[in-house]
């Protein structure tokens, strides 16, 4: 049985992306579920690869910001 220590969801478009920090003998993760319609798809991702989780993440915001605003896409 997993214990609950963190949730958290976040609204993005039409995405509901649920963060949830949970806890089970096997010991704690991280599980970020998407909801898109009612389809969900997860990914589970142990605590001792948050910190390294969180430097990717820092640097994808970094490279979007740097990218400057969406190209939008030539539609003919």
């Amino acid at each position: 049985m997993d214990t609950e220590i963190f949730s958290e969801q976040v609204q993005v478009e039409r995405k509901t992306i649920t963060f949830d920090l949970r806890e089970n003998p096997r010991g704690r993760f991280l599980k970020i579920t998407e909801d898109v319609g009612g389809r969900r798809d997860a990914v589970i991702i142990p605590a001792p690869g948050l910190t390294d989780i969180q430097g990717v993440l820092s640097r994808v915001i970094d490279a979007d910001t740097e990218a400057g605003p969406p190209q939008a896409e030539d539609v003919d």
